[in-house]
C-alpha cells in the first residue's frame, strides 16, 4: 500500500494523493450526493404514475440540467461506494483497528451498510423496471425474516400499490442518508483535526471527471415498472445492487448469514492480539503552565484542559487513557520540552514515560559528543517509517522517536549548536504518518509556522527533512548522502565560527 502511495505522490503531490486522503474523498463524494439529491426531490413529482413520467422529461428534455445533476447523483453515489470500500481495506492492511483505534473501527461498520441501504433505496424511487427488480428482490430478502412473513412481497401484487408507497420510499431515502451523515459524525469522534474535505485541486478533479462521465455516459432508466411483467434484460449498477444476483444464487438465508459474518467479522477484528500499546502520556503539573498546545495538537483528542488545582485562574493538561494513541506529539508541542533549560534532569509539562524528553536530550548529547569525521550529522528518524537506525555510523548519530512529532524543534538548534553539523529529520511521509499528523506538525514547526516553533536563527542550509516511509531505504540514504555532500561544499565555502557550546554539553559532553 506505500508503495502504492508512493507511486501516486509522483502524479498528484501527497495534499492531492486520492489515496492519501480516501476519507476526506467519501465525505466530498457525500456532499456532491446530498447537493444533487436534494434538487432531484424538488423538481420530481413522486406519484405512482407521475414519477417514472417526470424522471424520463428530467434526464431526456432538460438534460443540459436535470440529466446531467442525476447522472452526478448516480456517479458519485457510485464513487462514494468505491472509495468506502478502498478506505476499509486501507485502514485493514495498516492494522488501523485496535487499540486507541477501535471506537472509529467498530462505528465505521453500521456506516457501510447506511450507505447500501441508501444507494438501493435510490433505485426504488426511479420506479423502473430495474427499480422494481431491486424492490421486489429486497422484499422477498426481508421476507425471510419471520417477523414479516410474506408481508412485504405482497405490496408489490397488482393492485396494491398506490401513492402512499412512494411517499414512504421518498420518507426512507431521506431519512436514511440523514442517519447515515449522524453515523458518520459518531465515527470521527474520537479523532481531532478531521479530514473531512480533500484539497482543492483533488475536489476539483473528482468533480471534473464525474461531471465529464455524466455527459458521456448519462444515466438513462429502464422501461416503466409494470408489475405485471419483468424486463428480460436488466443493467445493474454492480456498486450496489450485486446483493440481488447472489441473493438468487444462493438463497435469502445464505444472503442474511454472508452479511452478518462479513460484519461481525468486521467487529470482532480489535478482539485479535495485538502488540502492547506503549504507557500514555503524563502530565506533570509543576511544569504545565496552560498554555494548550498539547490540547490543539493531540490527533485523536486525548487532551484535555481542566482548572488548575494549585493555580486559580490557570489551566492543567489532563490525559484521557483510552484515547491516548502513546505517540508524543504532546510532548513535542510542550514549551517546556526546550534542550536549552538548565537543570540536571530536564522534566516537561507533559511527556511519555517510554521515551522521555529528558533522557532523549541526554542520549543526543552522549552520541553527539561521540561522532569523528569532517562532517557530522545527527539525524531524527521515527520508529514507524524508514529505519534509520541503518544509517547511524562514525559521523552520524541516529535517534529514533516513536514518531517524528515527539520532536520538539529546539533539539535541532541544540544538536547543531552542540557540535553537529548538520541535523536530517525523517518520518512518514505526509498522509502515512502513523498518528496522522505527526508529519504535518513536524513539518509546520520546523518552518516556524507552528508553535513550538525553530528559531529563525538557525541556518536553514544546515537542517534537512526527508520524509520516507518504511521501504523507501534506499531513498533515505541517498538523501543523507547527498546532505553530507552539502555539507561538506559549506564547510569548505564559508568560514564558519567557532560552535558555541551549550553550558549543559561542556558539563557532561
Amino acid at each position: 500500500m506505500q508503495r502504492i502511495e508512493s507511486f501516486f505522490d509522483a502524479f498528484f503531490g501527497a495534499a492531492a494523493n486520492p489515496w492519501r486522503h480516501l476519507g476526506a474523498l467519501g465525505f466530498y463524494l457525500l456532499w456532491i450526493t446530498f447537493a444533487t439529491g436534494v434538487y432531484l426531490f424538488i423538481v420530481l413529482d413522486t406519484g405512482i404514475e407521475e414519477i417514472h413520467t417526470s424522471i424520463e422529461y428530467y434526464t431526456h428534455e432538460q438534460w443540459w440540467l436535470g440529466g446531467i445533476i442525476r447522472s452526478l447523483h448516480r456517479y458519485a453515489a457510485d464513487a462514494l461506494v468505491l472509495v468506502m470500500l478502498l478506505h476499509l481495506a486501507r485502514e485493514l492492511l495498516y492494522g488501523r483497528y485496535n487499540g486507541f483505534r477501535w471506537y472509529s473501527w467498530i462505528t465505521g461498520v453500521p456506516v457501510i451498510w447506511l450507505v447500501y441501504a441508501s444507494g438501493i433505496g435510490g433505485y426504488w424511487l426511479v420506479w423502473d423496471q430495474l427499480g422494481l427488480f431491486s424492490a421486489v428482490a429486497s422484499a422477498e430478502w426481508f421476507d425471510w425474516i419471520p417477523t414479516f412473513s410474506g408481508v412485504t412481497t405482497r405490496n408489490f401484487l397488482p393492485g396494491m400499490l398506490t401513492d402512499r408507497f412512494f411517499s414512504l420510499l421518498v420518507f426512507l431515502h431521506i431519512g436514511i442518508p440523514l442517519i447515515l451523515l449522524l453515523a458518520l459524525w459518531v465515527h470521527i469522534q474520537r479523532i481531532s483535526h478531521s479530514d473531512v474535505f480533500p484539497a482543492r485541486s483533488l475536489a476539483l478533479g473528482t468533480f471534473a471527471m464525474l461531471f465529464v462521465l455524466a455527459l458521456v455516459k448519462p444515466t438513462v432508466s429502464h422501461g416503466k415498472a409494470d408489475l405485471s411483467m419483468l424486463s428480460p434484460v436488466l443493467h445493474l449498477d454492480w456498486h450496489y445492487l450485486f446483493v440481488h444476483p447472489l441473493m438468487y444464487l444462493t438463497s435469502p438465508a445464505g444472503l442474511w448469514a454472508m452479511a452478518g459474518l462479513f460484519s461481525l467479522l468486521l467487529l470482532l477484528l480489535p478482539l485479535l492480539p495485538h502488540p502492547k500499546q506503549q504507557p500514555i502520556a503524563s502530565v506533570n503539573p509543576p511544569n504545565c503552565n496552560g498554555c494548550r498546545r498539547c490540547f490543539v495538537d493531540c490527533p485523536y483528542g486525548a487532551v484535555v484542559m481542566l482548572p488548575h488545582p494549585d493555580k486559580p485562574g490557570h489551566e492543567l493538561a489532563r490525559v484521557i487513557p483510552e484515547l491516548c494513541a502513546s505517540c508524543g506529539i504532546c510532548a513535542g508541542a510542550c514549551p517546556s520540552s526546550t534542550p536549552f533549560r538548565s537543570v540536571d534532569t530536564l522534566v516537561t509539562g507533559i511527556d511519555m514515560p517510554a521515551q522521555p524528553v529528558g533522557a532523549l536530550r541526554e542520549e543526543m548529547e552522549r552520541k553527539i559528543a561521540a561522532l569523528a569525521g569532517p562532517v557530522k550529522i545527527a539525524v531524527f528518524g521515527c520508529t514507524c517509517a524508514a529505519e534509520t537506525a541503518r544509517l547511524e555510523s562514525a559521523d552520524t548519530a541516529v535517534l529514533n522517536l516513536m514518531c517524528a512529532g515527539l520532536l520538539p524543534p529546539s533539539f535541532a538548534e541544540y544538536a547543531l549548536r552542540g557540535g553537529a553539523d548538520g541535523v536530517l529529520v525523517t518520518g512518514c511521509r505526509e498522509g502515512s504518518c502513523a498518528y496522522r499528523l505527526g508529519t504535518r506538525w513536524t513539518e509546520e514547526r520546523l518552518a516556524s509556522q507552528r508553535e513550538p516553533h525553530l528559531r529563525a536563527t538557525v541556518p536553514a542550509e544546515h537542517l534537512r527533512i526527508v520524509w520516507a516511509d518504511s521501504h523507501e531505504m534506499s531513498r533515505l540514504k541517498a538523501a543523507l548522502e547527498d546532505f553530507r555532500h552539502s555539507l561538506q561544499t559549506l564547510n569548505a565555502d564559508e568560514k564558519r565560527p567557532r560552535a558555541y557550546t551549550p553550558r549543559r554539553i561542556a558539563q557532561h559532553g
